[in-house]
């Protein structure tokens, strides 16, 4: 399986219903705090090409988005895909 990383924050509510989907698909993943952790945000700026807006999502070496990319994911039937693909990276 890919690994997943989310970046956000405590209180946003997109963060939070990503979260909740991939849990409810048993989906392990890195959160990165990034109101905890300000320095974390250029980071996630510069890995996602200039996103900075959170969440910001990725699966594998894949810059996915925020919420709503993830769950237009899971609408088409894609999401299951990239989490199993071997990427690049994986090997």
């Amino acid at each position: 399986m890919n690994e997943v990383v989310i970046y956000g924050t405590a209180t946003c509510s997109y963060c939070l219903r990503a979260k909740e989907l991939l849990d409810s698909k048993d989906v392990a993943y890195t959160e990165y705090r990034v109101d905890e952790e300000p320095h974390l945000r250029e980071q996630m700026i510069e890995k996602s090409g200039g996103g900075k807006t959170v969440p910001q999502i990725f699966i594998g070496d894949e810059a996915i988005g925020g919420c709503d990319d993830l769950f237009a994911l899971e609408q088409a039937g894609e999401l299951d895909v990239l989490l199993t693909q071997k990427g690049e990276s994986n090997g």
